[in-house]
């Protein structure tokens, strides 16, 4: 699919660091690949271990919808099952998208050194309709100091990256579009960050999704220590 339809606009937006050891790579994925991640994700969206809400322990519900490839995620940790939806195994991390995370964590300036030695092996996939939000939180629940990689894919989002100390300023607000590349590690690593919106509607067309997918890849550093 030619990437002009993907509506990559007029003017070419340039490579910003979003923070010390945070990178926004604009336009970072091809059109072909946004459309094989699209149509992955409605795979392994469905069960078992499938999409679900997720409950905080204080008792609300995140508005976006998650599940994950590799290892399961519930507030706060890892398991190798759904333990909070319907208990099934998790599926597995694909070898084909754990190397995209390592490309992409490359691309950020980011050596095999600083990746941990390890290869990614946790996806987790964020879904977001148009009411959807992601309050300021941290990616701590890993034993891996590796850097974080944020694929996005549909709608256009506001991201706001933060700092490491609190969940308010000083923070910086980018647009996020489809194909955009984040990665942060380093400094950085345990930078808060969130979604405060998503703008309906902006998704390309050819991409045939409504909502926002979010697909965040980590490494562990875990030993089957969850549940």
């Amino acid at each position: 699919m030619p990437d002009e339809l993907f509506g990559a606009g007029l003017f070419p937006r340039d490579r910003a660091e979003i923070g010390p050891g945070a990178v926004h790579l604009p336009d970072w994925l091809p059109a072909a690949a946004q459309l094989r991640l699209v149509e992955a994700c409605r795979r392994w969206a469905k069960p078992p271990a499938g999409l679900r809400l997720v409950s905080t322990p204080g008792g609300g519900t995140m508005t976006a919808r998650q599940f994950g490839l590799g290892w399961h995620w519930y507030p706060y940790g890892y398991a190798r099952t759904a333990v909070d939806g319907d208990g099934a195994p998790v599926k597995p991390m694909p070898p084909w998208l754990a190397e995209l995370g390592r490309a992409a964590a490359e691309a950020a300036g980011y050596g095999s050194g600083e990746q941990g030695g390890e290869a990614y092996d946790i996806a987790l996939v964020n879904f977001y309709e148009a009411d959807a939000r992601m309050g300021m939180h941290r990616d701590s629940d890993e034993k891996s100091p590796a850097p974080v990689v944020s694929l996005s894919l549909g709608d256009t989002c506001l991201f706001r990256f933060g700092n490491t100390r609190t969940r308010t300023k000083p923070y910086t607000d980018v647009e996020l579009r489809s194909g955009d590349l984040v990665v942060f590690g380093g400094p950085s690593r345990l930078a808060y960050h969130g979604v405060p919106r998503v703008l309906p509607g902006t998704a390309p067309p050819a991409l045939g999704l409504t909502g926002r997918l979010n697909i965040t890849l980590r490494v562990s550093g875990l030993r089957d220590e969850g549940p």
